[in-house]
């Protein structure tokens, strides 16, 4: 055989193999597509919030009856908000002073309840474990991965799309910011407080969490879901009242999920909310949607 026959036969096992690669690479490729959550692969790939809840839409979520008693509590908070929001107004004109804002959150919010008090939410949340169902745990973990940011900057993008881009843009933006805001606040009064999460306290709550001995953290007060859907959802009304009652409903879902799967008390919620609804109000008055309230 001569030397360019040689490599006449050699050639097609060279394309084989090339072929067989991309093949391998791809069937790779499709397992860890299946294998990585939605949410762990946005950390990979840069999709939006758009993206991932249209990869995974939301199951059946929690009837209305279900929702009811923490979205009273939720409500309650409102008032609350514009009184301590009047100490704010009473020094600061509408200009944005974000870090000064941020410093007065963190000395103003109300502390958690007494430990007596927190140990009766503990005990309802411990009736509520042995209650769940298969649905009720998949809502709850859908409304757990989405419900922190993803549900909030889609509602911040169904809004855009009626509005002229230069306010649409802003609007998204202002989420953003109170999302980032809404965390940095939470976490540093989290390790303020040291309020240990339900299932921290009794490890049965959640069995697929690892709590070693001695551990106090993941701290719950406040809650930053509960931070993050209240600032949202106030600024967002205050954009469309006529969507007031799709956001307060969302907002009810999510708070009920954390109550739900041990991660949070109801008073972890409340003070969340709380925090919330003031940072939302800030955003409106600040960013000029809204004139500074009446002290």
């Amino acid at each position: 055989m001569t030397r360019a026959s040689r490599t006449r036969t050699r050639a097609p096992r060279t394309a084989r193999s090339r072929a067989f690669v991309a093949i391998a690479v791809v069937a790779v490729l499709t397992v860890l597509a299946g294998a990585i959550s939605p949410w762990a692969y946005s950390s990979i790939v840069d999709t939006t919030a758009k993206d991932r809840i249209e990869a995974a839409p939301p199951p059946p979520l929690f009837p209305d009856a279900d929702i009811a008693p923490i979205g009273q509590k939720i409500a309650q908070q409102q008032p609350t908000a514009e009184h301590l929001m009047a100490g704010w107004w009473s020094q600061h004109d509408a200009t944005a002073d974000d870090a000064g804002f941020v410093s007065w959150l963190e000395a103003n919010l109300p502390g958690p309840p007494t430990s007596a008090v927190r140990a009766q939410e503990i005990k309802q949340v411990q009736r509520i474990a042995p209650t769940r169902t298969t649905a009720g745990i998949a809502a709850a973990t859908w409304l757990e991965a989405y419900g922190k940011k993803d549900v909030w900057k889609l509602a911040a993008h169904d809004q855009a799309e009626l509005m002229p881009v230069s306010s649409g843009d802003a609007a998204k933006n202002d989420v953003d910011a109170m999302l980032s805001m809404s965390k940095t606040v939470a976490d540093t009064l989290g390790a303020k407080y040291q309020q240990s999460a339900p299932y921290v306290m009794d490890p049965s709550l959640r069995t697929d969490h690892v709590v070693a001995p001695g551990d106090v953290c993941p701290c719950s007060y406040p809650s930053r879901h509960a931070t993050s859907g209240a600032a949202s959802a106030t600024y967002l009304a205050g954009l469309a009242p006529y969507r007031a009652g799709e956001y307060r409903w969302w907002q009810d879902e999510i708070a009920w999920s954390r109550v739900y799967m041990a991660g949070h008390v109801s008073s972890d919620i409340t003070g969340g909310t709380l925090l919330g609804d003031m940072i939302g109000e800030y955003f409106l008055v600040t960013r000029g949607h809204q004139p500074v309230p009446a002290t």
